[in-house]
């Protein structure tokens, strides 16, 4: 998680504290909350990424956080990790990117039209700073 915080600090302006960490204030909620999901990505053994799911309500799901190890990007990882979070989650979904996330902009619009053959809405939220994309499965 403090690699993708890392990442991200670069669309968000977010720093370390004291301690030298970014911290996650949600992080334990993933292991110990109904309606969160903490998921591991591997490839070949080896630690790759993580991807956070939570419910919004009963019927949609949201990805609250999705890493990919650089060693392991534009290689199909992320891709094909998210498609198969979508199949494991049917209902309705909103993935929300950082305004200035450009390069996350891109991911999740390619991913989301191919899994959904190009049947999603991009849509703004008044609660968020950035693009919303909301499709079913």
């Amino acid at each position: 998680m403090e690699l993708c915080q890392h990442d991200y600090s670069e669309f968000g302006g977010e720093d370390v504290n004291e301690h030298g960490i970014f911290g996650y204030r949600y992080i334990d909620h993933y292991w110990t909350e109904p309606g969160r999901h903490p998921f591991i990505i591997k490839v070949s053994g080896k630690l790759a990424g993580l991807a956070l799911v939570r419910a919004i309500d009963e019927d949609t799901h949201s990805i609250a956080e999705f890493f990919i190890m650089r060693k392991y990007r534009r290689q199909g990882v992320g891709q094909t990790v998210a498609h198969r979070i979508f199949d494991m989650f049917p209902g309705k979904w909103r993935i929300a990117q950082e305004e200035g996330n450009l390069p996350a902009q891109v991911f999740w619009r390619k991913v989301i039209s191919r899994y959904t053959n190009g049947d999603f809405e991009d849509v703004q939220d008044d609660d968020w700073e950035g693009p919303v994309q909301e499709f079913r499965t």
